[in-house]
């Protein structure tokens, strides 16, 4: 009997390994489906675009360089830091060109993500945007023309009754024109390039503008006299932000410390610079 049971119970388990060798094998697991990339943690104007203001009439940090061809293309160092942003943020790029007071005005309105135009931190546009770190030291100069330079010997010769001293509107040199030629005649236009016109064409004694702008207008124009540097406490140039978009600023503040800090910029401020002495537009193409 028990002979038996155990030839039974051999015969069981042959027919079950016998069953387990004929399973069909399993089916290979299907491929993972690639995550989609994660949403950015900021709101832009149009999704997945940078909206940029920018007045390009301020070379080296925004002017149109023209090629061999006459074609005109945004250039700059703000411009090309400006792309560099909306790299490392993910972000398709659109640039609007406009008038300066119209950079303030737009980045102010919440109308746009951010203005590159050579800004200062001026405590008064605090009020009405935000503003990133500061990412490059400019200066401020005063300046006139060939036929005027016996006029001015410093800063102190600017302030006479019956001199008539251009700014550019909205500008910070618009109030250093305010404080430091009180008693002349202030001349606010909206861009630097009738500025230059004005001083050129001798309607003009004199002029505020920033340091590098005024070097790069005097090597296209050596008419132009760069009579002294000019005090101003708020140095370094910094982008707009839309007052409230926290996010979308600590975004920006990141990419542009990495950008400065690679040395990635100084190359975009040193390619600026050489456009610059080339075939140029300083102005809205319209």
């Amino acid at each position: 009997m028990k002979k038996f049971i155990t030839l039974a119970l051999a015969i069981i388990m042959i027919f079950a390994l016998c069953a387990c060798g004929n399973q069909a094998p399993a089916a290979p697991a299907a491929p993972a489906e690639p995550a989609a990339p994660a949403a950015p943690a900021f709101d832009t104007i149009t999704p997945g675009v940078l909206t940029v203001a920018t007045s390009p009439d301020y070379a080296p940090y925004e002017f149109y360089a023209v090629d061999e061809a006459g074609n005109a293309s945004l250039a700059g160092f703000d411009i090309e830091l400006a792309k560099y942003i909306a790299a490392e943020l993910g972000l398709e790029i659109e640039f609007i060109p406009m008038d300066f007071d119209g950079v303030l005005m737009e980045v102010g309105l919440g109308n746009v993500d951010m203005g590159v135009a050579g800004l200062s931190p001026d405590p008064e546009r605090a009020q009405t945007m935000d503003f990133s770190v500061s990412y490059y030291e400019g200066g401020q100069a005063f300046i006139t023309s060939q036929a005027k330079a016996d006029k001015f010997t410093d800063l102190a010769s600017a302030n006479q009754a019956g001199l008539q001293i251009g700014a550019q509107i909205g500008t910070i040199q618009e109030d250093l024109a305010t404080q430091f030629s009180a008693d002349a005649d202030l001349v606010s236009l909206p861009k630097a390039t009738d500025i230059i016109a004005e001083l050129v064409g001798g309607k003009l004694d004199g002029a505020y503008i920033e340091w590098d702008v005024a070097l790069s207008y005097q090597k296209n124009y050596p008419e132009i006299v760069i009579v002294c540097e000019v005090p101003y406490e708020a140095e370094g140039n910094v982008i707009g932000v839309p007052k409230g978009n926290e996010a979308l600023l600590a975004a920006i503040n990141e990419a542009l410390t990495k950008c400065v800090e690679e040395g990635t910029f100084s190359d975009f401020v040193a390619q600026a610079q050489e456009l610059a002495e080339g075939n140029i537009i300083e102005g809205l193409l319209d």
